[in-house]
């Protein structure tokens, strides 16, 4: 009993000693749990072969399962390393989870297309596909992604700026509220994809209409955020301001519009969404480039991989947007830290 009992107590202490040495280096749990997900997927993609639907093979299937093992083997080092890999780990472990994700959702979907064929090929492709559409089909779709974009920053500008004017107009002066609120009223819930026969009849080239489009879109949430959040100041301040002799424009442009400004931020988020949609619908009635085209010219060709491929660019393309954004919104409402709630 007492040679037992000294076995267990060691045996607790050992693997006391060893949780502590794990704590004491950080290993990063999550991180490992991630690496063999990934290791996971490079075997499945590796070793089960591909079911032929009507060619020979899916391309580029070696390429991804070895690169789902690379990743496999960074994130092992990584997880192993643990605080010790500094700021690399500290950036990932808040996305640990999605890193473990991803591999299982990218798993199924690599079974469900290219290992047995039950979602119906070309409609759905596998994983795979999508490198071989980025690896050989880079230059147009990269030249389509740099036109969406100008197009997106003229028309989103030009909306922004229009809708901020209008909204400050018509939230600070009584008699342009009277003539312009109820037109904005009217006209601003039209959906600005219905306008697109008008907008191609009068502008003077398929750009210029597309720009329209998307500014309006852009101006209409714009606009009544900012006339609510200029219609919304406290008239104390204004009160206070004038005690100290302050000017109409001073009133405007250092009381109003300052403390209107978290609602014309949300006012853009909201007509950078509507944007993006005006967006692909424009760009698919007559403007010659963009990824509203390269869409339509996928679907025409059947060429499902590369619409699959111009969808992800869209949604990273919008994220980046949303995310840059939000910077410039807390650079600008820095002064309002610790009040502004989102």
């Amino acid at each position: 009993m007492t040679t037992t009992t000294t076995n267990d107590v060691l045996l607790r202490a050992g693997q006391a000693g060893l949780f502590e040495g794990v704590r004491a280096v950080g290993i990063w749990r999550t991180g490992l749990l991630a690496a063999v997900a990934w290791l996971l997927l490079g075997a499945i993609t590796l070793r089960w072969p591909n079911k032929e639907v009507g060619f020979s093979d899916w391309a580029f299937t070696d390429e991804f399962g070895y690169a789902t093992i690379a990743v496999s083997v960074v994130l092992a080092v990584l997880a192993l390393a643990g605080d010790r890999a500094g700021r690399i780990v500290h950036l990932l472990r808040p996305a640990g989870q999605w890193l473990v994700a991803a591999p299982l959702l990218l798993g199924v979907w690599e079974i469900l297309t290219a290992k047995l064929g039950v979602l119906p090929s070309p409609f759905f492709a596998p994983p795979q596909s999508l490198i071989e559409v980025y690896s050989e089909d880079w230059s147009r779709l990269g030249i389509s992604t740099a036109y969406s974009l100008r197009l997106l920053v003229h028309g989103f500008a030009a909306g922004g700026l229009v809708g901020f004017l209008v909204g400050a107009t018509i939230g600070w002066s009584r008699v342009a509220g009277y003539w312009v609120h109820p037109v904005l009223r009217f006209l601003g819930p039209v959906p600005a994809s219905a306008l697109l026969p008008l907008a191609f009849f009068f502008a003077p080239s398929s750009y210029a209409a597309a720009v329209f489009l998307i500014a309006l879109a852009t101006a209409f949430p714009v606009a009544v955020l900012t006339w609510s959040g200029v219609a919304s100041v406290n008239k104390s301040y204004y009160d206070v301001a004038r005690t100290l002799g302050a000017s109409e424009w001073f009133l405007i442009l250092r009381v109003a519009i300052p403390a209107a400004l978290p609602q014309v931020f949300v006012g853009l988020f909201m007509g950078l969404g509507a944007a993006f949609s005006v967006l692909v619908t424009a760009e698919m009635m007559g403007v010659k480039a963009g990824l509203g085209w390269y869409l339509q010219w996928s679907q025409g060709w059947a060429a499902y991989s590369n619409m699959y491929a111009a969808l992800i660019v869209m949604a990273i393309l919008c994220s980046s947007l949303i995310t840059l954004l939000f910077r410039v919104r807390d650079r600008a409402l820095s002064w309002q830290k610790g009040t502004v709630k989102w």
